[in-house]
């Protein structure tokens, strides 16, 4: 966690461990399973929404839906629409998007590195 030290001279904004700080609700809108998976997706290029639900295998369309709008809301995601018929729409990370994808690729790669582990573990507890 983000200590008091660190976040000496921030606004209250920038301080994940206070309820109503802007900090926590970004980290709440993108610590979800699907905006986690959908950045992932992204980070290869861009793409249509079908190729994205065909990437985030398991994904509602409204799920999807859902997760693209607060993406593109926190400046993570950009939506393109090419005046077309029917329209084409893309959807392409942001620099700031492609900055957090980093931290996503590390925490599937934790994943990756522990997942035995966790197995194991949960194989302890009864099963999955």
């Amino acid at each position: 966690m983000v200590t008091k030290r660190v976040l000496a001279g921030l606004p209250e904004d920038a301080d994940l461990r206070r309820a109503d700080s802007l900090a926590r609700e970004i980290f709440s809108d993108v610590a979800n399973k699907w905006a986690l998976l959908i950045i992932e997706a992204l980070g290869e290029g861009t793409l249509r929404f079908s190729e994205l639900r065909d990437e985030v295998e398991g994904v509602s369309h409204k799920m999807l839906t859902q997760n693209l709008r607060m993406l593109e809301r926190n400046g993570l995601v950009e939506r393109t629409v090419h005046p077309t018929v029917p329209p084409r729409v893309e959807y392409t990370l942001t620099a700031p998007g492609r900055a957090l994808r980093i931290a996503v690729d590390a925490i599937c790669g934790w994943t990756h590195e522990h997942l035995g582990h966790i197995e194991r573990a949960r194989e302890r507890f009864g099963g999955r």
